[in-house]
């Protein structure tokens, strides 16, 4: 995909999108006059804070720059003066326990599923996690003082840094905010638990269901350590901002709709974990061509441990495709009408309140990660759970509308990547320039169309 339509496609698809709005069970906020509020940094090192006001028509033209929003919600709008962040999170506590779409997902009938799937999940996902013993380890990847001595490490730091010194900003921009969502964990760890009938109970549970989350918690950890590391000895990064990034999004949290329920949640991490292996696999590949060896091992060494995660997610909503077509074809459809957001969708430097945005154009123009990545993500998934070939008798009058919808986004999708190209090759696309605070306020041009 063109570098130049990212901006558009990003306020029109899926993966990356800006504030919403909503219509029927659409969740969404509603822009009205706003304050925007920039960051710069004062010569003492701290920051300075600008009110800078903003009328609704210069929003609507530059979406990127939106800060404040009303939330309109059943019908009544609530003026918010938090930022885009805080109201999104406003949005998804309004939503929790009102829509009884999903709701019916956690009767008994559907919960038993889970049960008696236990002994299935024992076969067929527990082995699929590596235990520590054989799993790689930041260390192997990275150089270590105890094992190359003093002159060694030393040695072994410099190449790093010499070889990171080649990387373009906008892909240690990438690379960033990867690693933020990365180290993130405690949160993504807390959503499985908070599945109806899959959870952790106990916190040491010896259910096949626990024990999974458990170890794909303790696999996930290697991969914001790791990164984390190599960040640190490139020199190239603002550690403390980044440090803070990951504070505020971890207090932060994340959005995920209908996050009780076991079919809509793994619906979603299996999106994610296919993103997250894309996204890392890219930026290896991306790594190698400038020369990082070393970054471009760390990435697919983490590529791949995604790639597993998602094999054993697809396992889990594969098999509920078998029991219960119905069931997983409408919680299908529910999560692609409302979106599968990003996990760190509430991320800020305190810095950029549209931080977010701007790293998820960078990813388009970069190739990290694109709308036609997340279209061909949903294409996966359907010919994987043969949602196509579901028989009609099998559904009922709202399966069969889920199937129809679900079948027909792609191409829905393609043909507003297709517009873009149009528009794109009328008329030039105008850049901005974004700093970023992690990469000590270096600018990126990104396009905003």
């Amino acid at each position: 995909m063109a570098t130049s339509q990212s901006s558009w496609l990003l306020r029109h698809l899926c993966p990356l999108a800006m504030p919403w709005t909503r219509t029927g069970n659409n969740i969404g906020l509603k822009v009205t006059n706003i304050t925007y509020w920039r960051c710069s940094r004062a010569n003492n090192g701290g920051t300075m804070m600008e009110d800078m006001s903003m009328s609704t028509a210069n929003c609507l033209a530059q979406p990127a720059q939106l800060q404040g929003e009303a939330v309109e919600v059943a019908g009544v709008s609530k003026r918010s003066t938090r930022t885009g962040r805080c109201a999104a999170v406003a949005v998804r506590h309004e939503e929790e326990g009102t829509d009884d779409e999903w709701l019916m997902y956690l009767e008994p009938a559907k919960l038993e599923v889970f049960d008696h799937l236990e002994p299935w999940a024992e076969a067929n996902v527990v082995p699929l996690l590596k235990p520590a013993e054989v799993a790689w380890q930041p260390t192997d990847l990275l150089p270590d003082l105890a094992s190359l001595g003093a002159d060694g490490f030393r040695a072994a730091c410099s190449d790093i840094s010499a070889r990171a010194a080649g990387l373009p900003d906008a892909h240690l921009v990438c690379l960033v905010g990867n690693m933020v969502t990365e180290e993130a964990l405690p949160t993504y760890q807390s959503i499985p638990n908070r599945f109806e009938a899959v959870r952790d109970l106990t916190g040491s549970s010896c259910t096949a269901w626990a024990r999974w989350i458990r170890g794909w918690s303790a696999e996930e950890n290697r991969h914001g350590d790791v990164l984390n590391r190599y960040l640190f000895l490139s020199g190239r990064i603002d550690m403390r901002q980044v440090e803070r990034t990951i504070h505020n999004l971890i207090h932060s949290g994340m959005v995920m709709n209908a996050a009780r329920s076991p079919y809509h949640g793994f619906i979603y991490v299996a999106f994610q974990e296919r993103a997250t292996s894309i996204s890392h696999g890219n930026t290896a590949r991306r790594a190698n061509e400038h020369g990082d060896v070393a970054l471009a091992r760390i990435c697919g060494a983490i590529a791949a441990d995604e790639k597993r995660h998602e094999l054993a997610y697809t396992r889990i909503v594969g098999k509920l495709f078998e029991i219960d077509p119905d069931g997983s074809v409408r919680a299908l459809a529910y999560m692609m009408r409302r979106r599968i957001i990003m996990p760190a969708s509430l991320v800020t430097d305190g810095c950029d309140g549209d931080l977010f945005a701007h790293y998820a154009a960078v990813a388009q123009q970069a190739g990290i990660y694109t709308a036609s990545d997340y279209r061909s993500i949903l294409e996966h998934l359907i010919k994987q759970w043969g949602v196509e070939e579901l028989v009609a008798a099998e559904l009922s009058d709202d399966g069969r509308r889920a199937r129809d919808y679900v079948c027909a986004l792609p191409k829905k999708i393609r043909r507003l990547e297709e517009k873009a190209h149009e528009r794109n090759g009328k008329k030039a696309q105008p850049m901005t320039s974004v700093s970023f605070s992690w990469i000590f306020d270096r600018p990126v041009n990104i396009g905003m169309a």
